[in-house]
C-alpha cells in the first residue's frame, strides 16, 4: 500500500511540472434547433471545460461516455483538434445526445436515453488519470445517485486539494432533486472549490446565489465560485468575498452558451498557477475572478460554448 502511495505521489508531481488537469463528465452531441435550421455540434459541459482549459494551454484529459458509434467518433476528432485526451468509459447505449432549443440566446435541452443514465467507470485508464493529476473537475455528473457519488469520493484522493466541482443540474437529467442537494451538500464538504450560478441556487436550494454560496462554503468548500450571468460573479475566500462584473468588450452578445464552462476553466488554471505561487493572495484571486470574466464575455460573443481569449 505505501508503495502504490509512493508512486502516486511520483506520477502527480511530473503532473504538477506540467499542470495537467482531468475533468470528469458529460461529453455529447448537441442537437441544435434555432431560425438556422438544425446541426450537430460536439457538446457537454465537461468537454467545453476540458477543451477551454486546452485552449489556455493546459494539458487535459476528459473522462466520460463515449461510444463507439458515429457521435462518439464525432466526439473524438473535435476533442484531437485541440489536443484533449479522452479516457472513454462504457457507454452501452451510446453516445448522449442533447436538443437544444436556442430562443434569444438561451437554449432549453431535452436529452436521450444515454444522457439520461449517465454514469463513469473509475477503474483502470480512468483511475490511472486521476491519480497522477494535480487537479480533478467534475462538471454535470449524476449526485441524485448516491452510489455514483460515493465512486467519486472514493476514485479521487485529497479531495480539499485537488477537487473542484460545478454541480451543473438540468432539470431534464434530475431524477431526484433531493438526493441531488443531499449529494452536493456532502461533496462540498470534502473539496476545494465548488462553482454554483444563480440558477443553480434557485433550482437545488431555492434560495437567492449569496445564500447558497455561503451554505457551500459553511458545508466545508474552501473556495466556492457564484456566477450570476449578467450580474457577473463572486469569489467566496476563507477569509472574504471578492466580486466582479460582467466585463466589457466590443462587440455584440451573440448567446451566453458556455459562459459559465469558460469561467470555470479560467479558475481551474488560476488554481494551478497559485499551486505555483504557494497558494495566491487576495489581490492575484482579484486579478483570476477578473480575468475569468473577461474570458466570458468573449465566449459570448462568438456562437457556441467554446472558450475565446479576448
Amino acid at each position: 500500500m505505501g508503495a502504490a502511495r509512493s508512486s502516486i505521489a511520483s506520477r502527480r508531481l511530473m503532473a504538477d511540472r506540467r499542470g495537467h488537469v482531468v475533468v470528469i463528465g458529460d461529453a455529447l452531441i448537441d442537437e441544435i434547433h434555432d431560425e438556422a435550421g438544425v446541426r450537430d455540434v460536439v457538446g457537454g459541459a465537461a468537454l467545453n471545460v476540458a477543451v477551454g482549459l486546452a485552449r489556455l494551454g493546459v494539458p487535459t484529459t476528459l473522462v466520460a461516455m463515449v461510444a463507439e458509434d458515429e457521435d462518439g467518433a464525432t466526439v473524438r476528432a473535435f476533442l484531437g483538434r485541440f489536443g484533449v485526451r479522452l479516457v472513454a468509459t462504457p457507454a452501452p447505449r451510446g453516445t448522449a445526445r442533447a436538443i437544444a432549443t436556442k430562443s434569444d440566446g438561451e437554449a432549453r435541452y431535452d436529452f436521450n436515453d444515454a444522457a439520461v443514465h449517465r454514469s463513469i467507470d473509475f477503474t483502470g485508464a480512468a483511475r490511472d488519470a486521476l491519480d497522477a493529476a494535480p487537479l480533478v473537475v467534475v462538471s454535470c455528473y449524476p449526485f441524485d445517485h448516491d452510489d455514483l457519488t460515493d465512486a467519486l469520493l472514493d476514485a479521487v484522493e485529497d479531495p480539499a486539494d485537488r477537487l473542484v466541482v460545478d454541480p451543473n443540474p438540468r432539470p431534464a437529467l434530475l431524477s431526484d432533486v433531493a438526493a441531488f442537494v443531499r449529494n452536493v451538500d456532502r461533496v462540498a464538504s470534502a473539496v476545494r472549490l465548488v462553482k454554483l450560478g444563480d440558477e443553480d441556487a434557485a433550482l437545488l436550494y431555492g434560495t437567492e446565489l449569496d445564500d447558497a454560496a455561503r451554505r457551500l462554503q459553511q458545508d466545508g468548500a474552501r473556495l466556492v465560485l457564484a456566477t450570476a450571468g449578467g450580474r457577473g460573479a463572486s469569489l467566496h475566500l476563507p477569509d472574504g468575498r471578492l466580486d466582479a462584473p460582467v466585463a466589457e468588450l466590443p462587440g455584440p452578445i451573440v448567446d451566453t452558451i458556455g459562459a459559465g464552462d469558460a469561467t470555470l476553466a479560467a479558475l481551474t488554471d488560476a488554481l494551478l498557477r497559485a499551486d505555483r505561487e504557494d497558494g495566491g493572495d487576495a489581490l492575484f484571486w482579484e486579478g483570476a475572478l477578473q480575468n475569468a470574466m473577461i474570458i466570458a464575455a468573449a465566449t459570448c460573443r462568438s456562437e457556441g460554448p467554446l472558450l475565446q481569449l479576448p
